[in-house]
């Protein structure tokens, strides 16, 4: 940057402020994060378990694709965590709940059974998420079965979400409703694929050993 141009930029800067507050972005942001911030956590966390689901792929996918696959896995955990927690920020701040509701689950006083769900989901995704980042603590073979055990509790947190995300809050507009059934869908699907191929290699397994004997 030319130095001749230097003092316009803090300006410019309050100038653009300026111009955003009279008209009302902040205001609508807040607006917007009060019901979207949760929608792009499901959102995120149900791309995290698709691409999660994808990365364990033998049968299409090579290793490289495998590792590719397991980085966007990651990258979008992160994203989902951190949309989960903007959004446990917003329903506070906006006295939706109280920080003991949101942090115990059940407690609400108006919801406690929906918000308790959004709770528990939290927990979970968070517990997935750090097993996740200290997988070489279970490298031995009963922690890799405990590992494996704690990765699956993705699947009822990630049930646990949708059922709060549908029926906690204010009627879901059209766009969230297609976007959580979209959501359904695709975990639904690529749940079906997974299980039909670990079918198909437990039958060839026997098949093998049958035809060994």
């Amino acid at each position: 940057m030319r130095p001749s141009a230097r003092p316009a930029l803090p300006a410019a800067i309050l100038l653009l402020l300026a111009v955003a507050a009279r008209a009302g972005v902040a205001e609508r942001t807040q607006e917007f994060l009060d019901f979207g911030a949760g929608v792009l956590a499901l959102v995120s966390l149900t791309s995290t378990v698709l691409w999660g689901l994808a990365a364990t792929d033998r049968r299409l996918l090579g290793s490289a694709h495998r590792l590719l696959a397991q980085g966007v896995h990651r990258g979008l955990a992160v994203a989902g965590l951190g949309f989960l927690a903007l959004h446990i920020w917003v329903k506070v701040a906006e006295d939706r709940t109280s920080t003991a509701a949101a942090a115990v689950p059940f407690t609400d006083n108006t919801q406690p059974l929906l918000i308790g769900l959004g709770t528990m989901a939290g927990y979970l995704f968070v517990a997935v998420a750090v097993g996740g980042a200290f997988r070489s603590a279970f490298s031995s073979v009963g922690g890799s079965r405990q590992w494996r055990a704690l990765h699956m509790a993705a699947y009822p947190a990630w049930g646990a979400a949708l059922v709060h995300g549908l029926h906690a809050g204010r009627p879901a507009a059209g766009w969230a409703t297609a976007a959580y059934a979209l959501c359904l869908a695709g975990v639904a699907g690529a749940l079906a694929l997974r299980m039909r191929s670990r079918l198909r290699r437990e039958r060839a397994a026997r098949e093998g050993r049958g035809g060994t004997a």
